[in-house]
């Protein structure tokens, strides 16, 4: 190997690491949006500020708006405001410069994480390095730097660790089993669906420790060595956390197979680790529309699929390295049931390829190395594809960071405000600042983190349909000034549906605050 060679796996690395700190300190000056998922989290985080006990979420109740409410809110894990609350706390900064700080950090952690794992998994430097920088081109690894996603950005930094531990231990030692303890805490902190990945790792482990061994009993107890601590990190998560509220796995709503139900899991390794579910917006979840229909999008996943179950295939018999194929194949096959069956059962679970992240991110160096062994034209549209993805991604980075930046409105928190321009903004900090009683009403939880000294409530949109539950609406009581925030397009209909279900309060003020907001206000 050329010194050129040797040296390319460093080169590489310092590039990302550079070019990753670049982009972290423009959006440390200038943050990011936030998805509504952390939004939530954040409402969490601000409740705590104001003395609320962990993870409660304090509200107006809607018995009585003069009293408030906590709820456990255990539907999401609380990593997402955890980590930026620690940044907050230690150096004094607002909400979008935590936000940041937990970007640029979880980034470095993540690439490096999975270089070292692709290393351990039997891979060459080269190749881990190369793929590494083919996860730094797509979509998923840019998108933090324009909305931050909480959970999907702390389990990129976790996750490639936690597979590099699972390929480390030999023998049942105390050190497995506290890695087996400590591994599903930290996992299920940053995102609470790394409990299929935990079990997908644990397989790997249980028979990496097991297989060369032919009795059974040497396998049953190898089973229980893991099994026990797993068990007792699992009872800690249910009964200080999952128990106490509803979580996506709660209920479900009958079953039903639809093509997707077990095409998407089984093309998620190219809809995650290519970014085509990001690329395309979102073939079968896009609240932002989609770009093809849904008969075409169906079209899409199930081609998809039957690419990636020939490739998955190709890789398993091409690629030398045991510790890896073993890796993919347990990670692939439990994802397919697990997201099968959640689909099937009709779960609170989305169809989108960010649940699938992890398949994805083990799928990318086994692709790479079956292209490195293919002939010149292949290598060349994998260039192609390659060079695609980045410049996608690339201009979604540049086109999100100029709207955050000039277009968008910011407040006290510091983040990128979507829900509200900066008219609507700047007139919410200045009621937040003369009022000590009002309560806000959004429609969005992220406003919720510019008011500082007064409550809030926070609504779910009306569809363009107008069929709402009017139960979860209705705001029963007085509590001092009533401001109720609302898009333009909301006046008439949709604004006297939300006015009436504060029906202590009567004769409200209009003020249009800019060409796209208005303000609804009663004493």
């Amino acid at each position: 190997m050329s010194l050129a060679q040797q040296q390319l796996p460093k080169i590489i690395l310092v590039l990302l690491v550079i070019l990753t700190i670049i982009t972290g300190i423009a959006i440390y000056h200038h943050p990011m949006a936030i998805f509504p998922d952390p939004s939530w989290g954040f409402q969490v985080m601000r409740s705590m500020q104001h003395g609320g006990g962990f993870n409660m979420l304090v509200t107006p109740d809607q018995g009585n708006i003069s009293q408030n409410y906590g709820e456990f809110l255990s539907w999401w894990s609380p990593g997402q405001y955890l980590v930026p609350y620690f940044f907050i706390t230690v150096f004094h900064v607002n909400v979008g410069q935590a936000c940041a700080l937990t970007v640029l950090f979880c980034e470095i952690i993540g690439l490096f994480g999975f270089y070292q794992f692709f290393k351990k998994a039997g891979f060459s430097a080269n190749i881990s390095a190369i793929s590494v920088a083919f996860i730094a081109c797509q979509m998923f690894y840019l998108m933090p730097y324009v909305f931050y996603n909480g959970g999907e950005v702390l389990l990129f930094a976790f996750g490639g660790w936690f597979l590099y531990g699972c390929l480390s231990f030999t023998r049942i030692s105390w050190q497995m089993i506290l890695f087996v303890l400590l591994a599903e805490l930290i996992g299920f902190i940053c995102k609470s669906s790394f409990m299929w990945m935990y079990a997908s790792g644990l397989c790997v482990l249980w028979i990496r420790l097991s297989r060369t061994h032919k009795l059974l009993g040497k396998w049953l107890i190898n089973g229980i060595w893991i099994g026990i601590p797993a068990v007792i990190s699992f009872a800690i998560i249910y009964l200080g956390y999952l128990s106490k509220g509803q979580n996506p796995t709660s209920g479900g709503n009958g079953l039903k197979f639809i093509w997707p139900t077990l095409g998407f899991p089984l093309a998620s390794p190219l809809l995650s680790g290519f970014s085509v579910d990001d690329l395309t917006h979102g073939l079968l979840f896009h609240p932002d529309g989609p770009m093809f229909s849904h008969g075409i999008s169906v079209l899409i996943i199930v081609v998809l699929a039957i690419a990636t179950v020939f490739i998955v295939c190709r890789i398993l018999k091409t690629v030398p390295y045991p510790e890896y194929r073993l890796v993919l194949s347990v990670i692939y096959i439990v994802s397919v049931i697990f997201f099968g069956m959640a689909f099937l059962r009709q779960l609170a679970i989305s169809y989108e390829g960010r649940h699938f992240r992890l398949v994805g991110l083990v799928f990318i160096p086994g692709a790479i190395y079956l292209v490195s062994r293919l002939q010149v034209g292949y290598k060349a549209l994998f260039a192609l594809v390659w060079v695609g993805i980045t410049y996608a991604s690339v201009q979604y980075l540049v086109s999100g960071y100029r709207i955050n930046n000039n277009e968008s409105a910011h407040g006290t928190s510091g983040i990128t405000q979507q829900f509200l321009d900066q008219a609507a903004i700047d007139e919410v900090v200045e009621l937040d600042n003369s009022n000590k009683n009002a309560v806000f009403v959004f429609l969005s939880a992220d406003l919720r983190l510019e008011v500082q000294n007064n409550r809030v409530v926070t609504l779910d949109p009306i569809a363009q349909d107008m069929k709402i539950n009017y139960a979860d609406y209705q705001h029963c009581g007085h509590s001092g000034p009533l401001y109720i925030f609302l898009p333009s397009s909301y006046k008439g209909a949709k604004a006297a549906m939300i006015m009436k279900s504060f029906e202590d309060y009567k004769g409200f003020k209009l003020t249009q605050l800019s060409e796209d907001y208005v303000l609804y206000s009663a004493n």
